[in-house]
């Protein structure tokens, strides 16, 4: 792939096959991060997928200890009528369930996440071809099938974002802003490897292959990881 003149001059000099510090490697992706906006720091994986799984059925939700909270994420709830006002007074964006239903089915779909009870799942199942595709189905793996409408409206909208599995084995995360402290963003990469711990019930040296940080617009940089004392 041919790389614009940009990323070439941040990378020159660089030597692509040393393997960073958590620490060092948040310093290095600020420094050639080249986005004329803040950029956010992510973090890919490339999992052991289990010879028993499929790579699509692995994913799950996090919820840094760290927010940069500049995002506005819209959340539609799906409850009945009665789980409505508690919805409301969470913070949810677009509440109700027919109506709602409806909207989906004509496309309106202008939020970032879907949350449901677990009552109105037989309802919502229609919806499938619509959410599924986009990754917006509620489902209990990451808590957006619950009964604690409130705590997970909440949740969500203070920036918890959830994460699956590509066909290839990666998983993409995002561990905040460039511009927050590195100390900051040091434990929410931290947090992104013990939610990925969770998901595949098993430690970081059993979980993944390869571990890389990125800014938005940059290069990358090997991990070697090592949990924090």
């Amino acid at each position: 792939m041919k790389r614009g003149k940009k990323y070439t001059k941040v990378v020159k000099g660089l030597d692509r096959s040393l393997a960073y510090t958590v620490e060092n490697a948040i310093k290095e992706a600020k420094k050639t991060s080249y986005s004329k906006f803040v950029g956010t720091l992510e973090v890919h994986f490339d999992i052991k997928v289990p010879k028993d799984r499929d790579p699509k059925s692995i994913k799950g939700a996090l919820a840094l200890p760290h927010s940069s909270g500049t995002k506005d994420i819209k959340v539609a709830a799906f409850v009945s009528p009665d789980m409505e006002k508690v919805a409301k007074e969470a913070g949810a964006d677009f509440v109700g369930l027919d109506n709602l239903i409806k909207d989906v089915k004509a496309g309106k779909m202008e939020f970032d996440v879907a949350i449901a009870t677990p009552s109105v799942m037989p309802k919502i199942a229609i919806l499938g071809k619509e959410l599924g595709p986009k990754g917006l189905m509620p489902s209990p793996k990451n808590g957006t099938v619950t009964e604690d409408i409130e705590k997970a409206v909440s949740e969500y909208k203070k920036g918890k974002q959830t994460f699956a599995c590509d066909t290839s084995g990666v998983i993409h995360m995002s561990a905040g802003k460039l511009d927050m402290d590195d100390a900051k963003l040091i434990e929410n990469v931290h947090a992104c490897v013990v939610a990925l711990e969770e998901v595949l019930g098993k430690g970081y040296l059993q979980a993944f292959d390869r571990m890389h940080l990125a800014p938005t617009m940059g290069p990358s940089f090997k991990i070697q990881y090592s949990k924090p004392e």
